[in-house]
């Protein structure tokens, strides 16, 4: 009898998720990996059978920036996956000029925060009947750059911005990733399913991939070592894994020193919280 955890994981082809995914393969778990490109998931494929022989790797694929298609995924792993005992939220995109995705929602919203959404939705039944189970979801303390939040315009804002412009923007998408997980962790009380989520920190892997000269900067960075992604890396398999995160539902932790972090004030609180879970829910179930 198999006894591996079964882990599923977005955002694992690049970066600090690629460095969690071999982790979480060096330490016996089954890794279900949803992603847009297969050549790329073909590849960590390949990769995590060289660092963890017998690995088994169940690839799922979906544009995450299509809420159609993260929700027909997310139908997929739960027929496909007798159990799920984690749950890891990685993907994330910094977008420095507005793109409105074909179901008429901005990019960087869809990606960063509805598509979390909609797949733990989609799941959510079945890391349940799993439990204990644990749902991991990379935020940011870049969300103390929303400045404001209001969820029933902030889900459907499609308005231009600039680059500059596009740190706000960002940041609320994260911060929305921290309201959720926190109304998330309201809701499954009793369930025995942790839900959390972390910063994890400055990364340069993948840095402003639109930014003129970002693959040199990205070099200089790696070269002085700023903006490692295995501390990211690092702090999501220790919430995924650690007997230590085990119960800590709502909980928001720094990478490198694990340390409790707050929600900023403006997204703190029940109320808040809930409105843009209520938001939220309404508008992906009427779509």
């Amino acid at each position: 009898m198999d006894v591996r955890p079964v882990i599923v994981m977005t955002g694992a082809t690049n970066g600090m998720g690629r460095l969690a995914a071999l982790d979480l393969a060096r330490r016996g778990a089954s890794l279900g990996i949803v992603a847009r490109s297969r050549p790329k998931a073909d590849a960590l494929r390949q990769e995590i059978e060289q660092v963890a022989p017998g690995t088994p790797v169940d690839v799922f694929q979906a544009d995450l920036s299509l809420l159609s298609e993260v929700r027909a995924a997310g139908e997929e792993i739960a027929a496909h996956c007798p159990r799920i005992d984690v749950l890891i939220n990685n993907a994330g995109l910094h977008a420095f000029s507005q793109r409105v995705t074909t179901e008429g929602y901005a990019e960087m919203t869809a990606v960063n925060y509805l598509a979390p959404w909609v797949l733990t939705d989609a799941l959510r039944d079945k890391l349940i009947a799993s439990a204990p189970a644990r749902i991991v979801t990379v935020a940011s303390r870049a969300s103390r750059q929303a400045g404001t939040i209001d969820p029933l315009n902030d889900l459907t804002d499609t308005a231009d911005f600039t680059r500059r412009g596009s740190s706000p923007r960002y940041g609320r998408s994260k911060l929305m990733d921290i309201m959720f997980t926190q109304e998330l962790a309201r809701q499954l009380q009793g369930t025995d399913v942790a839900a959390t989520c972390c910063c994890p920190g400055f990364n340069a892997t993948g840095l402003g991939r639109e930014l003129p000269l970002a693959g040199a900067l990205e070099k200089a960075l790696t070269a002085l070592n700023i903006g490692n992604p295995q501390h990211g890396a690092d702090i999501i398999v220790k919430l995924a894994t650690s007997p230590e995160f085990a119960a800590s539902a709502g909980g928001y932790f720094a990478a490198k020193t694990g340390k409790p972090l707050q929600c900023p004030e403006i997204g703190r609180g029940d109320a808040v919280q809930h409105a843009l879970w209520k938001a939220t829910a309404d508008l992906v179930h009427d779509s």
